[in-house]
């Protein structure tokens, strides 16, 4: 059964850069035609995708965050990455990592606040 975890600080100043890491188990995140997310979501906003790396490494990104999000791999540890710079208090969300549709982290709370 594949498991999710997200795991970074949980305060972020302004202007810096957000970085969120995801640990798979239960499965490679190299499987063939699986895509790992990060999802985002916060209060008056909704559910936002963010981007994607796929089980070859092609990354997708959503255009309104393009010019500031990094999303990586790690697959000798099975695990993903997103950084998001330049970040203001509206970056303030819990933050999901999910592989496919169907396999989710619990959400890690990220404010952003001086």
């Amino acid at each position: 059964q594949v498991q999710l975890q997200e795991s970074g600080p949980g305060l972020v100043k302004p202007s810096q850069t957000l970085s969120l890491t995801c640990t798979v188990s239960g499965g490679p995140i190299t499987t063939s035609h699986y895509y790992w997310s990060w999802v985002r979501q916060s209060p008056g906003k909704g559910r936002e995708w963010m981007g994607a790396i796929g089980y070859d490494g092609v990354t997708y990104y959503s255009e309104s965050l393009e010019s500031r999000i990094s999303i990586s791999r790690d697959t000798s540890k099975n695990q993903f990455s997103l950084q998001l710079s330049s970040v203001t208090p509206d970056d303030t969300a819990v933050y999901y990592c999910a592989g496919g549709t169907i396999h989710w982290g619990q959400g890690t709370q990220v404010t952003v606040s001086s």
